[in-house]
């Protein structure tokens, strides 16, 4: 009786024939996917904007959505979408078609420290969204009320230590990269802090101005005013390198806390399976696009920035596993 399996040399024939049937699918994949890049893009645009109109998200976004436009030869249509602290926005973006034609500017706030602090946030920016390009950063600047007997960083530990639960930090909300860059200077600077949250950081600084409270951490575009005024004094900013705005004022990290830096980021997010071709392709519209624009950046208080999308992700890692720790040290709730 014969054997009706399949002999050796039929199987080995079956599996060159499925290598040689996989190959030809993937280089078909490859083949689509340059397809659509080199097509892409054919009509509008859409960059949301997780936040409401007129403040620093909204200003930039506008200076991407410009300058996407002229490099792509497209409209590009800015469209806020606010509410939940950027979650509307960003989750509308998180669930869009991966065409590229739906696009977020995604900040380091409502991406990488909410997760952390909301345990029923509605996606997850990590895998659902893919990164573009980082395009600002903004560093924060500790300020101190004239009447605190620091004017630098191992001073203010000093103070801080003589007074234990004492000193009042303000910030202009729970949760935000301000107050954690409060918390984690307390942390590293093995002091306790009192924090105070305001809704905004004008409400803060009325306190802050009053004597109510004694330091605050803020970004530097707002905190300058009360600064060149007089009204508040600089103790440190908190970025890698000292700001071009304040080059006086040394970082925390030059007086003696190693490695401290608390800066806000914005990127811009396609959603996940957008095809790498797409993503280039914005990426290097925004790096050339962005370039022209350097000026206009930095009049609203941001470093331009660049660099591939593997960069990007991998910031936002970082900086995600860095705000976890914190939130969970100091046992941050939003409650």
């Amino acid at each position: 009786m014969k054997d009706a399996g399949i002999r050796p040399n039929q199987e080995t024939d079956m599996k060159i024939l499925r290598s040689v049937a996989y190959a030809l699918l993937s280089t078909l994949a490859l083949t689509g996917s340059s397809a659509a890049a080199d097509a892409y893009p054919d009509k509008p645009i859409k960059l949301i904007v997780p936040f409401g109109a007129g403040g620093t998200t909204d200003l930039f976004g506008r200076l991407i959505g410009k300058a996407l436009g002229d490099e792509l030869k497209v409209a590009v249509v800015v469209e806020n979408r606010a509410g939940a602290g950027g979650n509307i926005g960003s989750a509308q973006v998180a669930r869009a078609p991966a065409d590229g034609y739906t696009l977020l500017l995604g900040g380091a706030g409502h991406l990488v420290i909410s997760p952390s602090l909301d345990p029923s946030f509605p996606f997850d920016p990590y895998k659902d969204l893919a990164p573009v390009m980082m395009v600002g950063t903004a560093m924060n600047v500790l300020v101190a009320h004239p009447s605190v007997p620091a004017k630098s960083v191992p001073e203010l530990i000093t103070y801080a230590r003589g007074k234990p639960g004492e000193v009042n930090f303000a910030s202009g909300g729970k949760g935000g990269v301000i107050h954690l860059a409060g918390e984690m200077f307390a942390r590293q600077a093995k002091v306790q802090l009192a924090h105070i949250p305001y809704k905004g950081s004008a409400a803060a600084y009325t306190d802050l101005v009053a004597g109510r409270v004694q330091i605050m951490f803020d970004n530097l575009p707002s905190a300058l005013p009360y600064i060149r005024s007089g009204q508040v004094k600089a103790i440190a900013v908190t970025g890698a390198a000292r700001s071009p705005q304040l080059p006086d004022v040394p970082t925390v990290s030059e007086q003696g806390l190693k490695d401290y830096e608390a800066s806000s980021w914005w990127g811009v997010f396609a959603p996940a399976g957008t095809p790498a071709p797409i993503i280039a392709k914005l990426n290097g519209a925004l790096t050339r696009g962005l370039a022209k624009y350097k000026q206009d950046i930095e009049r609203l208080g941001a470093e331009p920035s660049q660099g591939t999308p593997e960069d990007f992700a991998a910031t936002m890692r970082k900086d995600g596993a860095k705000w976890a720790e914190i939130i969970k040290s100091a046992g941050i709730t939003l409650q």
